[in-house]
C-alpha cells in the first residue's frame, strides 16, 4: 500500500507558482511522484495536482497546513490536502439494475479500487444477495410519494453512522431532493444512461432509438440541484446501426455504463478532479 500525500490546488493564474510549490516540497524532503497543471486563460485559472511519497517528508498534515499557509495566502489559493492512508469510504445506492453495482464490487474486491464500501443502500431487495455475498451491509429503505423525507432522513443517519465520504449512484432510480444534495456537495457521482447533454431524465434509450441516433453514450457526473446538469467526469459511446433494437440500445449501453461509472469513482477517489465552472479536470 503507497504512503502518499496529493495537493490539489485551484488559484488565479499567475508566474511563479509551480515554483513555490516545487521549492516548499523540495525543502521538507519531498520525493515528488507526479504533478501535473491546467490553466484556463478564459477564467484566469490555474489549477494543479502534485503527489509525493511521504517516506521522509518532515510535515504532518496538521503542519503542514500552517507552514504551507504563507503560500496559499500569496497566491489565493484554495487547495486540499489529501493522504493516501485515509481511504474514501463509499456508499452505493441502487434500485433493481445490479450491472453498475456488480461491476463496482468485483473491481473494488479485485484491489482496483483502493477504497471502503461498507454500506449499500437500495429501494428493492432485488441486489441482498449479491450484496451481502460481497460481506457488504445491505439496506432496504422504501421510497414511494409519501416517505421520502423519511426515506432520506434515514439515509443520512446511515451515512452518518458509516462515515460515508463519497456517494455513488449506480442506477439508482430515484431523484434526490435538494435538501440531500446540497447535504453532500461534490460528493455524489451518477451514471446516467446518455451521451448527457442528449436525452436527460428518463427512459434516454427508448428516446434514441426513437430519433434513430447512430451513436448511444454514457455520461457519469457529479450530481447537482439541477437534474443531469452536474459536471460531467466521463462519457463513453458506441456505434449502433438500423439493425439494433431498443434491447440491443440497452444492452450496449450497459457496458458503457459499467465502465463509464467505475472510472469516475477511480478517479474520485485517486484525488485526481478538480471542479471549476460546473466542468472539471481530470489529472493523468
Amino acid at each position: 500500500m503507497k504512503n502518499t500525500a496529493t495537493l490539489l490546488i485551484t488559484c488565479p493564474d499567475t508566474r511563479g507558482i509551480v515554483a513555490a510549490i516545487a521549492d516548499f516540497l523540495h525543502q521538507h524532503n519531498a520525493n515528488i511522484l507526479h504533478a501535473d497543471q491546467h490553466q484556463d486563460a478564459e477564467n484566469n485559472l490555474f489549477l494543479m495536482r502534485v503527489e509525493w511519497d511521504l517516506a521522509g517528508f518532515n510535515l504532518d498534515d496538521t503542519s503542514f497546513n500552517q507552514a504551507f499557509a504563507p503560500i496559499a495566502t500569496q497566491f489565493n489559493m484554495q487547495w486540499q490536502l489529501k493522504l493516501s492512508q485515509h481511504k474514501t469510504r463509499v456508499a452505493i445506492m441502487v434500485s433493481q439494475y445490479d450491472h453498475c453495482l456488480a461491476d463496482l464490487l468485483h473491481r473494488h474486491k479485485s484491489g482496483e479500487l483502493a477504497c471502503e464500501i461498507p454500506l449499500v443502500i437500495s429501494n428493492h431487495r432485488d441486489v441482498e444477495k449479491l450484496v451481502q455475498f460481497y460481506g457488504i451491509d445491505f439496506h432496504y429503505i422504501e421510497v414511494n410519494k409519501t416517505n421520502k423525507q423519511a426515506a432520506e432522513a434515514a439515509q443520512f443517519k446511515l451515512f452518518d453512522d458509516y462515515q460515508i465520504d463519497l456517494i455513488v449512484l449506480a442506477r439508482y432510480m430515484q431523484i434526490l431532493s435538494p435538501e440531500f444534495v446540497i447535504r453532500y456537495p461534490q460528493r455524489i457521482i451518477n451514471i446516467h444512461h446518455s451521451f448527457l447533454p442528449a436525452f436527460i431524465g428518463a427512459r434516454p434509450y427508448h428516446r434514441a432509438f426513437e430519433r434513430g441516433v447512430k451513436l448511444i453514450g454514457a455520461t457519469s457526473h457529479y450530481v447537482t440541484e439541477v437534474l443531469d446538469e452536474g459536471p460531467i467526469i466521463e462519457q463513453g459511446i458506441d456505434r449502433i446501426s438500423h439493425r439494433d433494437q431498443v434491447e440491443d440500445l440497452i444492452q450496449k449501453g450497459r457496458d458503457l455504463e459499467r465502465v463509464v461509472l467505475s472510472k469516475a469513482v477511480r478517479w474520485h477517489i485517486e484525488n485526481r478532479i478538480l471542479l471549476y465552472a460546473n466542468k472539471t479536470v481530470i489529472f493523468d
